[in-house]
């Protein structure tokens, strides 16, 4: 007997049917049963639900009329169809979700479409109902090559596609190629398509789409025609929002839909992914609460609130604000970035009253956005812009991010009461308390002094001047007494046509410094005395630290930049104080009759342990010394008018008198 092998038992099985298991249905029977009872119905088969297309998809635009916010592109193609000039290759540009390559898909159906007669040529308005159009909009047509650069890079690739366009189309006109993020290309890549896309079949065009325009080669971006993709309008999203959560039989809040459109930064996609989310997780009407909770955001009233508390002064309400917003899953770091935001819409409210009938913005941004604006100036708006900016990359690197937010608005609740520095100047100067609030204006230009724990300005006597705390300015009003010129005045100045005016000798410093000889300006700067200063011939005496060489080398530059011969002679006589000596007197004297002045005395009595800094005046030079007097040319001589033909003639001379 031979012995058993499971194989062919297996084979043997399926003979008599004897291999059935319990997962397997048994046979429908062919008759009636045993006992003549009726058959069994059968069950009813399966029904397969069919594939959900989300609302991206669902509502691709399939013409240009149903491309949103990019009229001016709309515009050029549909001209460009109408007169039959379509370019061989376009660059579409833009942030995502703006419509790059479904305006690559419309390109391909209105250069394909021949109509629902089959008659038809190139149209800016495909039919959609043409064979070409079908077989384009359901991606099965063999002459439209899609591909995404992001996954195919090489230049293998891009062979292939030269390759494949040297052929005619099978069925329809013309060959598109579209490839999405053509920036991720190698530069070999981008090497092989230059010839074909300089010079491509008539039969092929090519259409490419990217995000990062500035990696594209300037080469291939000179061979296409370029749409830059705008970021589409809140107000646009929020209508095209709107029309399709009718469409959907959906009921959605206006707010929830401006949660939604400003959280799309610009991009339908994103948008309409947000409002695909929003109807699967909520239940009859969607509230803006549901869509902020979903997003992680405060809603915009908590911003509001938010804001009014932070800029009233109030750490309590400002904290329990966000202590509600975080419980529902609020991101603290992203609801400082929401205030940052509507801080700029306060700003710009504020600068352009206009904006407050205009329908860009909502309407509550409209009403208490407008009744902020009201009530806080620039300058606290810039202050707490300022902090908010900075807050914001504390947060991004905290180990706690709520404590790191918390933190920043504290800080912006304790500094909403402190004068504005204009404010403070007032007061000050109307002999009041610094707690005092009113506005100066703050003139430009002039010397300013600087005060290390905090000071004010005032006017002075003559010029202008600004005291700065802390390294930021407090207001401009404080002229300062002129510092009397302690560097010797050049007799007369050596000019040369087209050369340099060198009327001093700190104009041959500065000379020095422009043509970046910055050994040789340092020494001239702090180890030269000047002696006597009679162009062409300068006199000058050294400290033991300059170089041997710094006369020869120093008549051989002025000589090159004037055209002139220039004697640079070594003396022995003590002559003035080095430029930096002397830029340094005049700064002691700038800084005493700072000091001296009633309104700084008072800043420094209100501000214990501030120190003036240093005073800057924009009437000194770079060597901190004030700036010379120009030089006029000398001309033709002033010469007397001649006496009138009707004149009598005296022989007295002009300069006698009775006397």
């Amino acid at each position: 007997m031979p012995p058993w092998r499971p194989e062919a038992h297996a084979r043997m099985a399926g003979l008599f049917q004897d291999d059935a298991t319990d997962e397997d249905p048994p046979p429908p029977p062919d008759g009636p049963g045993l006992f003549g009872d009726a058959l069994p119905e059968a069950p009813p088969p399966p029904v397969h639900a069919a594939a959900y297309r989300v609302l991206a998809r669902k509502y691709r635009p399939t013409t240009f009329d149903d491309l949103i916010g990019q009229e001016s592109m709309v515009r050029i193609l549909r001209n460009a169809f109408a007169i039959g000039r379509v370019a061989h290759a376009f660059m579409l540009t833009g942030v995502r979700g703006v419509g790059k390559t479904t305006t690559a898909r419309i390109i391909a159906r209105a250069l394909n479409c021949t109509g629902p007669d089959d008659t038809g040529g190139p149209t800016a308005d495909p039919c959609g109902v043409c064979g070409n159009c079908l077989a384009i909009l359901a991606e099965r047509e063999p002459d439209v090559f899609e591909m995404d650069a992001a996954s195919r890079t090489g230049v293998d690739d891009v062979r292939e596609i030269i390759e494949v366009s040297r052929s005619r189309p099978m069925k329809i006109r013309t060959k598109v190629f579209i490839i999405d993020e053509i920036h991720m290309l190698s530069r070999q890549a981008f090497n092989a398509l230059l010839k074909t896309l300089e010079e491509p079949p008539p039969h092929v065009k090519f259409v490419f789409a990217t995000t990062e325009i500035r990696k594209v080669p300037i080469t291939v971006l000179s061979r296409c025609q370029r749409f830059d993709l705008r970021r589409v309008r809140v107000s646009e999203l929020h209508a095209h929002f709107a029309r399709i959560a009718e469409r959907e039989s959906v009921a959605i809040e206006p707010a929830a839909l401006d949660l939604i459109a400003r959280a799309a930064d610009g991009s339908v996609r994103d948008g309409l992914s947000m409002l695909d989310q929003a109807i699967a997780q909520a239940e009859g009407v969607i509230s803006v609460g549901q869509v902020a909770e979903m997003l992680g955001q405060a809603d915009r009233d908590a911003v509001f609130d938010l804001l009014e508390a932070v800029m009233g002064g109030k750490p309590a309400a400002a904290l329990a604000i966000t202590d509600r917003a975080y419980e529902r899953g609020a991101d603290l770091g992203t609801m400082l970035q929401d205030l940052l935001e509507l801080l700029h819409t306060v700003t710009r409210l504020k600068s352009i009253p206009g904006l407050r009938d205009s329908a860009e913005l909502p309407e509550t941004e409209r009403t208490r956005g407008a009744a902020l604006a009201d009530r806080l100036s620039v300058p606290v708006l810039a202050r707490a812009w300022q902090m908010l900016l900075k807050g914001v990359g504390e947060v991004e690197t905290a180990p706690d991010r709520r404590a790191a937010a918390e933190m920043v608005l504290i800080r912006l609740c304790h500094v909403s009461d402190i004068p504005s520095p204009g404010e403070l100047v007032r007061r000050l100067s109307a002999g009041g308390s610094v707690a005092a609030a009113a506005t100066v204006p703050n003139p430009p230009g002039g010397p300013h002094a600087v005060a290390g724990g905090g000071a004010a300005a005032t006017p002075f006597g003559g010029g202008m001047s600004r005291a700065v705390a802390n390294g930021a300015p407090l207001a401009e009003a404080v002229p300062l007494a002129e510092v009397g010129p302690l560097a010797q005045a050049a007799p007369l100045a050596l000019a040369a046509p087209a050369g340099p005016v060198l009327g001093s000798f700190r104009d041959v410093a500065a000379l020095v410094k422009d043509r970046r000889e910055a050994m040789l300006h340092a020494h001239l700067l702090h180890s030269t005395h000047l002696v006597r200063f009679a162009p062409p011939v300068i006199e000058l005496r050294t400290e033991p630290d300059a170089p041997r060489d710094l006369a020869p080398k120093l008549a051989a530059l002025l000589s090159n930049a004037t055209g002139a011969r220039w004697t640079i002679a070594l003396s022995t006589a003590r002559g003035e104080p080095t430029l930096a000596e002397q830029g340094n007197t005049a700064d002691a004297v700038r800084r005493e009759e700072a000091a001296d002045h009633p309104l700084i005395r008072a800043i420094m009595d209100a501000f214990p342990g501030a120190r003036i800094d240093s005073v800057h005046d924009s009437g000194v030079d770079d060597y901190g010394l004030p700036n010379a007097p120009a030089i006029v040319p000398l001309g033709e001589p002033e010469m007397p008018d001649f006496a009138p033909p009707d004149a009598e003639f005296s022989d007295e001379y002009p300069w006698e008198s009775d006397a």
